[in-house]
């Protein structure tokens, strides 16, 4: 007689602003926070794919299926972040985070592998966030796109930092071959796989 698998689940969720990349949380400083688990009736043994900060949105992976979870988390798929930063990004700012720059990981100075980075021209088609980024009289802001392999804590932020541009508003919109379209604010999508997720 054949042993049935057990039928794993998968979901894209569009991260919204101010929750945490977990489910729940039974530490007392946390209940006032904002979890995954209140956008959706997620099944047991569900997982986030890698995390976004709390400050930060987009696309967020969850599966059931811990193989999965590991081979996505993987230095072989890319994660395009869109990053407002302060002020109108340069040239050489754009060469530093293409080459690679030196952040602080642990305590430790870390060179960033090279990566994809470019300036983009118009803003991006981007949901609302709750709170607003900042009054239009502190000075310009400008948009940059990022891809990277690698994900070390708020990597993103600490290289756009680095070249002098500190990071307004981040938001990861593709993990491999899946783009978050035109996902809104706390959408829950279920899909069968994560088919070709990987470049």
């Amino acid at each position: 007689m054949e042993v049935s698998k057990t039928k794993h689940r998968h979901f894209l969720i569009f991260k919204p602003y101010g929750y945490l990349s977990q489910f729940a949380s039974n530490d007392s400083k946390q209940q006032s926070k904002k979890f995954l688990g209140s956008l959706h009736d997620f099944p047991e043994g569900i997982m986030a794919i890698g995390r976004l900060d709390e400050a930060s949105e987009g696309l967020l992976l969850l599966t059931t299926n811990g193989k999965m979870s590991a081979t996505i988390n993987s230095q072989k798929v890319e994660k395009e972040y869109y990053a407002q930063v302060d002020g109108v990004v340069t040239a050489d700012a754009i060469k530093q985070l293409k080459t690679g720059v030196d952040i602080t990981v642990d305590g430790d100075v870390y060179k960033t592998k090279p990566c994809k980075a470019f300036k983009l021209e118009t803003p991006p088609n981007l949901p609302q966030r709750a709170k607003k980024i900042r009054d239009d009289r502190h000075g310009p802001t400008s948009w940059v796109s990022i891809t990277l392999k690698e994900g070390k804590f708020r990597q993103v932020r600490k290289m756009t930092a680095v070249v002098g541009f500190p990071t307004l508003r981040l938001v990861r919109v593709r993990v491999g071959a899946i783009h978050v379209n035109t996902m809104q604010a706390g959408d829950v999508v279920e899909v069968d796989a994560f088919e070709t997720f990987m470049d």
